[in-house]
């Protein structure tokens, strides 16, 4: 299973996810696909992202059971600890200043 969240994106990008995905809530799309699909799809999100950021998480053989994507400007930054994919938060003025 994979899930995509979008925020800030362009309709016909929301449009073109919509094909693929189940739309759950307003920029949620979730979706079962091989990793190829998977891959296609997000390299529809990142050619058509413009200013927005989204995040893919999809199911994956790890110790937290998934992995993550991130694209764009958000103050959740994705870091690794010893191989595990955490969450770090940015300073509110930090993201203000990249917008």
């Amino acid at each position: 299973m994979m899930v995509i969240v979008l925020e800030n994106a362009p309709p016909r990008l929301r449009g073109r996810l919509a094909v693929w995905l189940l739309e759950i809530r307003a920029g949620v799309y979730v979706g079962d696909y091989s990793v190829k699909v998977r891959e296609r799809i997000w390299n529809t999100v990142e050619n058509g992202l413009e200013d927005g950021n989204a995040v893919m998480a999809w199911s994956a053989r790890s110790e937290s059971g998934f992995e993550f994507r991130t694209l764009g400007a958000n103050r959740r930054m994705p870091i690794d600890f010893d191989g595990l994919s955490l969450v770090s938060f940015l300073p509110l003025e930090s993201v203000e200043s990249n917008s």
